[in-house]
């Protein structure tokens, strides 16, 4: 039977920031495109996958959607476009609304397809006899969200509003350094240098023609600075909007200031009277059953809920290559339960297969949902060269494995169905002395199986565990002891 694993597209593919819309019969992701071994967000032109709602393991790619320079904003190909959203308006059309980097302009850009290609359209603004019609700048305008409501009117939500824990520097340059660029790069500096960071949240209802707006954007739940006596302490708004309106109640979900987590506030009305519901993802699993250390390496997180059937799932994304511009999506079913409330799920490498994956046959090493050692802690800093020599998922020449496997490292997979399997192949490389633990625990203290590895190459290689017969759904661990370091691409089940 086909599979699908977390992350749920090929491992090649990088689409993180996915906002995830059913239209028709198929699930669409919109999300912003990052390359692997990228050196910024969101270097390439968005691109749009889908799959059939009855069988979400069948994704196929529907090219790119929209490119950077569609965007009149973005002539000199300067700026990146980051996390998008689409809606269908009430005229039956699909509308993208993006933003660029930091630049003080939400674009849109329509198609009669939900996988496009879409054209630019215009820019969010006020009308002509207010403020002169200029663009929507209020509140930082920063990763669009967008809901058209079941009466036909417009919801946009939007904002930035970082808090101590994370800090963002924009560009200061003089005037005489500001003379030295070309004109129109003046003037996109000057927009630049001119952008004040958000406080809260914001949202604002617009016009059926999808560009207006109807009056001036309010906030709508409260940033990191502004959250005492409100609910929302400890998890205020940073960036990241997402709504949806699921069985008559509007969830608003957004990244807080601690950056790896996904929290939702829920409400009556699409703009107004929020209140704080809880965290319903973390990409390294802080919060869930009170765990404080993270299961993978941290970074940001972007994604949406998505109703399909009776079924609830989020979106959301990993980082790999030791940095925040290589990012994945994943995705992990919800339950929601009969007052609305949505627990904190747990991260795995099953994701959107419906079932345990079955313990036979070869997997990629790099569908690991653990990976940890003894430097992987809750902090969130990629300048710092600590992160470089963390464990973590890498791609070099098409080739997706993790690196940088050293003692105390310990990598894992949620969940598979074990039958019959009694030996474990792993294909490895580098040079590494000591033990490989096989266990149900990320710890090895319920091992099933323990090899001495001695190993010196550069090309990979396939060593051989025993492992216990097991029966049923069971998580997988390999624990790491000793000097030196090791690669590791795949890893595949036998029967003796």
């Amino acid at each position: 039977m086909e599979q699908i694993f977390n992350p749920y597209l090929p491992l090649w593919e990088h689409i993180p920031d996915g906002e995830p819309h059913v239209f028709g019969d198929r699930i669409y992701i919109y999300g912003s495109h990052d390359r692997a071994g990228g050196t910024a967000y969101c270097e390439d032109h968005y691109c749009v996958w889908s799959a059939p709602v009855n069988d979400l393991r069948d994704w196929r790619c529907e090219g790119v959607s929209y490119r950077r320079t569609q965007d009149p904003s973005n002539a000199a190909d300067d700026k990146q476009l980051w996390a998008p959203d689409v809606t269908q308006g009430p005229d039956g059309r699909y509308y993208l609304y993006y933003c660029f980097s930091f630049y003080p302009e939400i674009g849109i850009a329509v198609s009669d397809s939900p996988a496009g290609p879409f054209e630019f359209l215009g820019h969010v603004h006020y009308p002509p006899h207010i403020l002169g019609g200029k663009t929507v700048q209020e509140g930082m305008v920063f990763d669009p969200a967008v809901l058209t409501d079941d009466d036909g009117r417009v919801y946009l939500y939007y904002g930035f509003a970082p808090a101590c824990e994370k800090e963002v520097i924009l560009p200061r340059l003089t005037e005489e350094e500001l003379a030295q660029l070309p004109q129109e790069q003046q003037e996109q500096m000057r927009a630049l240098m001119a952008v004040r960071f958000g406080e809260t949240s914001m949202v604002v209802e617009l016009e059926p023609d999808m560009l207006t707006v109807k009056s001036e954007p309010k906030a709508l739940i409260p940033g990191g600075h502004h959250t005492a006596g409100t609910g929302y302490e400890g998890h205020g708004f940073f960036e990241a909007s997402s709504i949806r309106k699921i069985h008559g109640k509007y969830y608003f979900v957004y990244s807080s200031h601690k950056s790896h987590e996904l929290c939702y506030a829920v409400s009556d009305r699409p703009d107004s009277g929020f209140v704080y519901g809880g965290t319903i993802v973390s990409n390294g699993d802080i919060g869930l059953d009170g765990r404080e250390d993270p299961v993978y390496p941290l970074g940001n997180n972007h994604g949406g809920l998505v109703q399909i059937g009776d079924a609830l799932y989020i979106f959301y994304h990993r980082q790999t290559n030791a940095t925040e511009f290589s990012r994945q999506g994943c995705a992990e079913p919800v339950a929601m339960l009969p007052d609305g409330s949505i627990p904190q799920v747990e991260i795995t490498s099953c994701g959107l297969n419906g079932e345990p994956l079955p313990a036979a046959g070869s997997y990629p090493a790099s569908i690991a949902c653990h990976l940890t050692d003894p430097s992987v802690t809750g902090v969130i800093d990629y300048g710092d060269p600590k992160m470089l020599r963390q464990i973590h998922v890498t791609e070099q020449q098409n080739q997706s494995y993790i690196t940088c496997i050293r003692d105390g490292a310990a990598v894992g997979w949620k969940y598979f169905d074990f039958v019959s399997a009694s030996l474990l192949a792993l294909e490895l490389r580098g040079s590494f002395s000591g033990t490989i633990t096989v266990s149900h625990d990320p710890a090895g203290q319920l091992p099933i199986g323990e090899m001495e590895l001695e190993m010196d190459s550069d090309t990979w290689r396939m060593v051989l565990i025993p492992i216990a017969p097991l029966k049923g759904k069971q998580p997988l661990y390999l624990r790491f002891g000793g000097d030196g370091s090791a690669e590791f691409k795949s890893f595949c089940f036998f029967e003796d």
